[in-house]
């Protein structure tokens, strides 16, 4: 099942395409994570008291996506979409089950954006984050992206299983 999802990543080849493979690997266990479930318990908070939900992870990985990619790296003007001053954590708080299709498709879209921009640098080649003075380069910024996913992987591994019971590799 897991391999509609993702595919395990190279074990020899450049750097490049290792650390494009374990993102894309870390990107595939998510969505394998939230698979078969319905909108309502992808919006469920499994793990009280926390407002931490699997389609909320979704939508915080969907912002962190665009920060990165979209905003530090490339530039573009992409405010956040799920959350704001008043609503900090809105990527979690103001999950709808009623769109958590559309987040998801939404999620897809920015992940296959956030490849192309990519793409278009090399691994030494440095941007600057908003409100940072110190350069970033692409290099870092893969190896954050895969910490990160890593990270909530495990998060939606404990979500998944408190949910319906099913449990990871």
């Amino acid at each position: 099942m897991t391999e509609q999802f993702r595919a395990d990543p190279p074990t020899v080849a450049d750097e490049r395409v290792l650390l494009q493979g374990f993102l894309d690997y870390h990107r595939g266990t998510l969505l394998w994570k939230l698979s078969g479930l319905t909108g309502e318990q992808l919006v469920q908070r499994a793990v009280e008291p926390s407002s931490m939900s699997l389609i909320g992870l979704v939508r915080h990985l969907s912002e962190v996506e665009k920060y990165w990619f979209h905003r530090a790296l490339a530039g573009h003007d992409s405010p956040p979409k799920h959350w704001s001053a008043e609503h900090p954590d809105g990527d979690f708080d103001l999950a709808d089950p009623a769109a958590a299709e559309q987040d998801l498709a939404e999620f897809r879209e920015i992940v296959k954006t956030s490849d192309t921009l990519a793409a278009k640098y090399a691994l030494d080649d440095t941007f600057l984050r908003p409100g940072y003075e110190a350069p970033y380069s692409l290099r870092y910024l893969y190896i954050h992206m895969i910490e990160e996913y890593a990270r909530h992987n495990g998060h939606a591994d404990l979500l998944r299983e408190r949910i319906d019971g099913a449990t990871g590799e």
